[in-house]
């Protein structure tokens, strides 16, 4: 019953009027082989050899926002910005906002404390170094902020970011934080304050429910997938939808992994870009910055966690 209710609710927000508030759409600039799914089968020290594929469909990104009237924010590698510039440049001249994705896309609870401050200063120096200006934004790579990585919050702190998006309030194999806000929120720790906006979720049958981003949006039909999304946004905060370059590249090479890896990376890797265009027909979308700013004030007197160190 409640998972019939929690459709309809969500079949109500669709029809109705849209929303006034805005969301985020957010790009996570890695290459195919760079994936967290792929560390036992790619190794780092083969990068460099492989052939890259990530300049086709960031502009064909590019290109479709600009023609939907949407800015984002991009969550780029340092790797890849140390190796590719001019295409950092470019998402900045489209107006689009630029966040650091770290370093070497590393794991942060696969590091000790020191390595990950070492990761983020790479990371977050090879971006600045492009754009001339300071970057106040983070994703870790895969949501990878968990019960056993909270430390990490206070190095994001002390490093100067303002905003992060790496608290995935779900259980999963690979990232995950159950029982975090779903809605962006302001973390005290001992090191200070910073802004945690969390991929999208909605309470389905009982549970935590990633929706809008990534394999998820491949893999829900998109009438689903904007049922939910419509759902979160009916129930007063904003969503932060997320993709990667290399889910708009169905031609991309296979990697030789095992089948579970294999169908997360590959399955409709086509519907990418339609659905991607419907997001932006059916939704308000912005940078993270934006929607936070727009979202905050409205919430303020909710919006103060403390998450112990």
């Amino acid at each position: 019953m409640n998972a019939i209710l929690s459709l309809d609710m969500a079949r109500e927000a669709e029809e109705a009027a849209p929303s006034a508030l805005l969301n985020a759409l957010t790009v996570d600039v890695e290459d195919y082989y760079q994936v967290s799914g792929f560390d036992a089968c790619v190794s780092r020290s083969d990068w460099d050899s492989i052939a890259p594929r990530l300049g086709p469909p960031t502009e064909e990104i590019l290109d479709l926002l600009d023609r939907a009237g949407v800015r984002g924010t991009f969550f780029v590698l340092g790797w890849v910005a140390e190796r590719n510039p001019s295409m950092v440049r470019a998402i900045r001249a489209a107006g689009h906002e630029v966040g650091s994705h770290g370093h070497g896309h590393r794991l942060i609870y696969e590091q000790t404390p020191d390595e990950f401050r070492d990761d983020l200063r790479r990371g977050i120096r090879a971006l600045e170094d492009c754009l001339g200006e300071p970057v106040r934004l983070y994703r870790a790579p895969s949501f990878s902020i968990t019960p056993k990585s909270e430390w990490a919050l206070d190095v994001l702190i002390e490093e100067g970011i303002r905003i992060d998006s790496s608290v995935y309030p779900i259980r999963h194999d690979r990232y995950g934080l159950p029982g975090a806000s779903p809605e962006p929120h302001l973390i005290t720790r001992p090191s200070g304050g910073i802004w945690e906006f969390p991929p999208p979720v909605c309470r389905l049958w009982g549970m935590s429910v990633p929706a809008g981003g990534g394999g998820y949006l491949r893999l829900y039909p998109y009438w689903l997938t904007r049922r939910l999304l419509a759902g979160i946004n009916a129930e007063g905060r904003p969503f932060a939808a997320y993709l990667h370059p290399w889910e708009l590249d169905p031609d991309q090479p296979r990697v030789p992994c095992g089948w579970g890896q294999r169908f997360r990376h590959y399955v409709n890797l086509h519907r990418t870009g339609p659905r991607l265009k419907k997001l932006c027909r059916d939704f308000a979308l912005g940078t993270l910055s934006e929607s936070l700013a727009s979202f905050a004030p409205m919430s303020r007197t909710t919006q103060h966690r403390r998450v112990a160190a």
